[in-house]
């Protein structure tokens, strides 16, 4: 009896001190919880500039490295250098396009209220096109008679529209500021490569032991592929129909220059905007004018075709599929920046999938 009497004080007692415990570590773990959670509210401003910050300095830092070395070795001359033609790539022509529509939004204006904008006269033929012929032939005809009326019956079309487009506006300008902001966090990037390459790979190792480097490299990689299989191509795409708006003397080519880039870097054929104005172009210009223009920015449109291949993967040892599925998949989840972090994320994925297989691609990996 006083055995068992004493066995039950024991256990009381070692459950009073696991209780004691638990309850220390559940303190603990709040505690360091809500530190975690309290530092994560206050640099969340900044993930976004950080995480752009790096993505540019991954891209451009074989021509830091090659600039650094045309400077004599100054890195921090090469850094600033790369920071201001950044922010010129990046400011002037911002500034340039809100120029280009305040101008264009105030010869609007001007000519509606003045009445001196004219519209011509639609061509016979667009009364036959099936579907939508004589409903646009009907709208263009008012448009010439009466514009403002036309403008009128137009208007309750577009005004659930007018919120979207000021949210836009707001979110472009705020975009800018933020990559003016990662422009100059890249350079200080730049500058610290050495050492951010030692401490990324020193995570990567910690995860995934002696492969790190490799999936650190992986990753550098896998960025610049993608900045210059849909940055690159995007790019290509708008100069090639900007020399046929500017060639045909498309009105505003400047404007519908700036909206075709847009449209190629969300990886929409330009086409979509095109259409519109080779109709117009059609309508307005000579056949031969029209049909050369029609052909070049079909062209121009279907050029990522063949540039997608050859600027994607380049560099990487990965199917291009992979790269091309993880940049769209990224940037229908999370935007822009999904272009870049989807891209990534199913590479890296895709490497440690075939690693765990033990297939040729780990195999080569390892006889590295």
């Amino acid at each position: 009896m006083p055995e068992s009497s004493s066995s039950a004080g024991n256990r009381e007692v070692q459950g009073r001190e696991f209780l004691n415990k638990a309850t220390e570590a559940t303190i603990r773990i709040a505690l360091v919880a809500l530190l975690a959670a309290w530092c994560f509210q206050i640099v969340r401003p900044f993930i976004m500039p950080v995480v752009w910050a790096i993505i540019i300095a991954t891209a451009v830092f074989p021509a830091y490295r090659r600039l650094g070395r045309m400077l004599g070795g100054r890195e921090r001359l090469a850094a600033v250098v790369l920071v201001l033609i950044g922010l010129l790539l990046l400011i002037v022509p911002s500034v340039l396009s809100a120029g280009s529509l305040v101008e264009n939004a105030r010869w609007l204006s001007e000519g509606l209220s003045e009445g001196e904008l004219e519209v011509p006269l639609p061509p016979e033929s667009i009364a036959s096109w099936p579907l939508i012929g004589e409903k646009l032939h009907a709208f263009w005809t008012l448009a010439h008679v009466n514009l403002m009326r036309a403008f009128e019956e137009l208007l309750p079309h577009l005004r659930p529209l007018a919120g979207g487009f000021l949210s836009a506006i707001a979110g472009v300008g705020w975009g800018l500021v933020q990559f003016v902001i990662s422009i100059i966090i890249a350079g200080v990037f730049l500058v610290g490569s050495r050492r951010g390459k030692e401490v990324a790979s020193a995570v990567a190792t910690r995860l995934v032991d002696e492969r790190g480097p490799e999936f650190v490299a992986l990753a550098g990689a896998t960025i610049r592929g993608v900045a210059q299989g849909i940055l690159g191509v995007a790019l290509i795409q708008t100069v090639l129909v900007a020399i046929g708006l500017f060639a045909a003397g498309v009105p505003h080519a400047s404007l519908w220059t700036a909206l075709c880039l847009v449209i190629a870097v969300v990886q929409l054929p330009p086409l979509l905007l095109l259409l519109p104005i080779i109709f117009y172009m059609f309508a307005t210009s000579g056949t031969t004018t029209a049909v050369l223009f029609a052909i070049w920015s079909v062209l121009a449109s279907g050029s990522d075709t063949f540039l997608k291949p050859i600027l994607l993967a380049r560099g990487l040892d990965l199917p291009m599929v992979v790269i091309f599925m993880g940049a769209i998949g990224g940037f229908m989840l999370s935007g822009f920046i999904g272009l870049f972090v989807g891209a990534v994320v199913l590479a890296l994925g895709y490497k440690l999938f075939m690693a765990w297989l033990g297939g040729p691609d780990a195999t080569a990996a390892d006889g590295a």
